[in-house]
């Protein structure tokens, strides 16, 4: 949770204003939110957050743009298309592993577990007339270009994998705006998708970019993993501040939505109100590592349906894309599973009173019966992530708008950015710190 403080230093005028300190408040007594990485003293990596990021558009270059910036480039393990964690990704549908087609000529033939080519539901999609409603939710989105099968199945699992929440909930408008972007603007997401182009907006392409780019990129990590992104916060102290009272110019605040709605004063009720309209959501998360190699199918990992099992979301097979992380010596095999989500508490109870090993038996459970691995972990690491994801619900978007408007009409000095608002992957959560700062050049 985080705070940044703007101080301006005026030379005679506002306009001539510009700042003079910035001061970032944390809640906690490291950086970087829920990115969080243990790295063991044989080599071994577990990320207990954050994993694998995409390169992909505006906001996956300007992440890269950023880490040259840091120069991180030599820290940098990328994992190309071609790779297999990129390539295989799997869905455990009643009760076995299938494989997503990542060709041609799987999505022109009957694939389990679908019914019927995915071909069919993509060329027929072009038919579809464009839906009249301002927001959709992304099952009925998907249900009603695609077919409900890709809805109940494909669409169901990428939100629990990437929200960890229920798709019949979350907003198209908002969790895949490419989508709906695609149906206004072409009356089609394919011919949207195919025809619209890569929208601007993250500046020019530093030379890692274009190394991304031209080695085609799927994801990457780093070598000591996620949290060496952190590095150059850590170089600096952290002070304590409890009880200090700071007069400030401008705060531009990265906090949780409902975290934001407590703090601020009653005659903001109206804003407050709806910053609290923003659920998040909680995640049991258990990094498990096994020695040799256990796994039965090679691949980034597997999403379940929350028809097969409303309390494990996907399980990734972490030492495929990076074998990088792995301990030195003898080989092992490390994966994570990751639970709950809008089902915690339906499936696992109330997340302050999980206990670590109801979440590691949860796991190893679900390792036996979805992957055949019965032996038992060498390490692992159980954590419940309170109210880590933010869920973007029918009518974000406006939510949006009007708390923005109201920090307008009310000529607040606030700035809201982080997971709550504008996107929720590390990438988005940077690009969204960097509009944050850009906007206040030329107001301070």
């Amino acid at each position: 949770m985080v705070f940044a403080l703007i101080y301006k230093h005026n030379t005679g005028c506002y306009k001539s204003a510009h700042v003079s300190k910035v001061v970032l408040l944390e809640a906690t007594g490291r950086f970087g939110g829920w990115i969080n990485t243990t790295r063991r003293e044989d080599g071994a990596v577990f990320e207990h957050g954050p994993r694998g990021v995409r390169p992909s558009g505006a906001v996956g270059r300007n992440t890269l743009n950023l880490l040259s910036d840091l120069g991180l480039e030599r820290e940098i393990l990328p994992v190309p298309h071609d790779h297999v964690a990129s390539k295989n990704r799997f869905l455990y549908v009643n009760g076995q592993i299938h494989k997503l087609p990542s060709s041609l000529s799987g999505v022109v033939r009957t694939v389990p577990p679908f019914s019927s080519p995915i071909i069919l539901s993509v060329m027929k999609e072009v038919l579809v007339k464009k839906g009249k409603e301002e927001d959709e939710s992304v099952h009925s989105f998907v249900s009603r270009r695609f077919g409900s099968e890709l809805a109940d199945i494909a669409m169901d699992c990428l939100c629990r994998g990437v929200f960890a929440g229920d798709s019949r909930k979350l907003s198209v408008r908002s969790c895949l705006p490419p989508l709906h972007r695609a149906e206004q603007d072409w009356g089609s997401v394919l011919l949207g998708l195919l025809l619209g182009g890569e929208k601007a907006g993250a500046g020019g392409r530093s030379a890692l970019a274009q190394r991304a780019k031209a080695e085609s990129w799927a994801q990457w990590s780093l070598t000591d993993g996620m949290q060496t992104l952190l590095m150059p916060c850590r170089r600096r102290s952290i002070k304590q501040v409890d009880g200090a009272t700071l007069k400030v110019d401008h705060v531009i605040s990265a906090l949780p939505a409902s975290v934001l709605a407590s703090l601020l004063p009653p005659a903001a009720k109206s804003l407050s109100h709806l910053l609290c309209e923003i659920n998040t959501v909680s995640v049991g998360l258990v990094n498990l590592e096994y020695e040799g190699s256990v796994l039965p199918v090679m691949g980034f990992g597997h999403l379940i349906p929350s028809s097969e099992d409303k309390g494990v979301l996907g399980v990734v097979y972490d030492s495929v894309p990076f074998p990088q992380h792995n301990r030195r010596g003898e080989p092992t095999t490390r994966m994570t599973v990751m639970m709950g989500g809008s089902w915690f508490e339906e499936t696992l109870g109330p997340p302050d009173e999980v206990k670590d090993q109801v979440l590691l038996d949860r796991a190893l459970q679900a390792v036996r019966s979805h992957l055949n691995i019965t032996s038992s972990p060498v390490w692992s690491k159980a954590a419940v992530l309170k109210n880590c994801i933010p869920q973007y619900h029918l009518g974000h978007w406006k939510r949006l708008e009007a708390m923005r408007q109201y920090i307008s009409d009310h000529t607040l000095p606030l700035t809201l950015t982080g997971a709550s608002f504008d996107g929720v992957s590390v990438n988005d959560v940077i690009f969204s710190g960097r509009r944050a700062a850009e906007g206040l050049v030329g107001k301070l």
